[in-house]
């Protein structure tokens, strides 16, 4: 009798909680679900090659900073090395995240607006993205919002050890990836357009707090420093080369606004651009700025938002570039959107997600892209099978990263990637691999066919292969199945006798 009360009670106070907390009720909800959803989520791309970053401490990578590699790192040294454990990382990660998001909305927001505001953010294809994808967003998201409620607390409170704090937790979103660079653009900018605060900028605090932004980014420029700054040039040199080119291209810009319209969903996007757009006009033609509070949102909001939508018609904007700009972008939505609104986003997004749910546990639709979660394991294992009829061998791949990075997560051997054609290799080329070791010894080159059309054998043998190779035998590709369904495939070639050219 007294379990049959404990239980009542207990469906009771749920009951009443989520009639009383509907929005909360809406977050734990997707939490559950994602966390659910774990399990059946096979190993990315992305996740495989920043476990890489982890396997090999550095205080800085190619790419991006180190800060999801020690992340995993943790994660892996405590629980082991498998995918629920670094999908569980980022899962943990994120769930910090969306506290400080509602801690962070609740500095600007009525507590009913509050639980709207994190409802919103909580529901949407961005926090499922980040909360079961390893990229340096997810740490970046995470130090992204802690700043902003450390810089509010600065500005707004006037306490002065709170600069110090921001000052600290900017260089961390920094060590996580680059474009945190805009938390101190968007802090100046507050300040220089708001009239109350425009005086921190003569601040000894103020000043401290940069500096010691720029003391945690230390690791991350001594590393660049030590191999001649190649990872900055690697992100900005590439890309502004092919902006300033020009080549206006209208699918780029819709796309940008299909894959952010997925982020957030259509009510989501189309409201925060509209009352951005509002306020906008309002600067421009009527020389009025908003209060304050909105101010501080919209410039941590609008200089990433707009920035990455004017180079959209010209470059191919990535769907993970705007998301920072989404955490203060999604409190000022909540300030003005309704209630019912929200509702409509929130049940669109329940909608989407029993439809994600079941393309991640049953992959009734082929994805034509190696950016996919499915199969990596059964590649491994036949790569591993394989290996055993073609003993001292050496496994590399040639796709960027993605193959070369999943084999080296399943396989316990070293994976090389395309430096073996003497080719750039992201951060294959920062490991220590020394090339010269493997004259003379065979290979497995396995050659991902995204798009097959049919399971027969290539008909072009990769001209790279002849040249480093004395001889190269085709073997039958290998194809990965779902149920009785043949959904992947890879050409496999035994390459005899590698010469290092120079």
């Amino acid at each position: 009798m007294k379990i049959e009360m404990t239980e009542n009670y207990r469906m009771n106070y749920l009951s009443n909680f989520s009639k009383q907390h509907p929005f909360i009720t809406i977050l734990f909800a997707f939490q559950l679900f994602r966390l659910l959803l774990l399990p059946f989520f096979g190993l990315m791309p992305q996740d495989a090659y920043y476990t890489f970053y982890g396997e090999h401490l550095a205080l800085s990578y190619f790419d991006h900073p180190g800060m999801i590699g020690y992340l995993l790192r943790l994660f892996i040294t405590i629980f082991g090395k498998h995918v629920f454990v670094i999908k569980l990382t980022d899962f943990v990660v994120t769930s910090a995240t969306l506290f400080a998001f509602y801690n962070l909305a609740g500095l600007f927001l009525s507590k009913r607006k509050q639980n709207l505001a994190i409802a919103l953010f909580g529901s949407t294809f961005l926090a499922s993205v980040i909360s079961t994808i390893s990229t340096p967003d997810v740490p970046l998201l995470l130090f992204w919002t802690l700043s902003l409620i450390a810089i509010y607390h600065a500005v707004f409170m006037r306490q002065k050890l709170a600069w110090l704090l921001a000052g600290l937790l900017m260089g961390l979103a920094f060590d996580s990836k680059y474009t945190a660079v805009l938390l101190q653009f968007g802090l100046i900018l507050f300040l220089v357009f708001s009239n109350k605060y425009r005086k921190n900028l003569l601040s000894g605090w103020f000043w401290l707090a940069m500096l010691i932004s720029i003391l945690v980014t230390f690791p991350v420029f001594y590393w660049n420093y030590q191999h001649d700054f190649v990872s900055f040039l690697f992100q900005s040199k590439t890309r502004t080369g092919d902006i300033s080119k020009f080549q206006l291209k209208p699918t780029l810009f819709l796309g940008t606004i299909g894959t952010q319209m997925f982020l957030l969903l259509p009510v989501a996007f189309c409201g925060l651009v509209l009352f951005a757009f509002k306020f906008i006009k309002k600067v421009l033609f009527k020389w009025t700025l908003p209060s304050d509070e909105i101010l501080f949102l919209l410039c941590f909001f609008l200089p990433g938002f707009l920035g990455f939508f004017l180079i959209s018609p010209i470059y191919w904007v990535k769907i993970n570039w705007m998301m920072p700009s989404y955490i203060t972008g999604l409190i000022f939505l909540a300030v003005f959107i309704g209630t019912k609104s929200a509702k409509v986003n929130i049940w669109l997004a329940a909608i989407l997600h029993v439809a994600f749910a079941i393309e991640v546990i049953f992959y009734p639709i082929q994805i034509k892209s190696d950016d996919t979660w499915f199969g990596w394991n059964q590649l491994a294992n036949r790569v591993e099978i394989l290996q055993k009829s073609y003993p001292n061998t050496f496994i590399f791949s040639a796709d960027g990263y993605k193959t070369s990075a999943e084999l080296s997560f399943f396989l316990s051997q070293k994976i090389y990637a395309q430096n073996i054609f003497n080719q750039p290799a992201l951060q294959f080329d920062y490991v220590g691999t020394n090339v010269l070791l493997l004259q003379g010894k065979n290979a497995l080159f396995i050659d991902s066919d995204p798009g097959f059309h049919d399971l027969l054998k290539s008909k072009i043998v990769p001209p790279e292969l002849k040249t480093y190779f004395n001889k190269i035998e085709q073997l039958e590709p290998i194809i990965i199945k779902n149920g009785n369904q043949n959904v992947r495939k890879f050409w496999v070639y035994y390459c005899k006798g590698y010469q290092v050219l120079k």
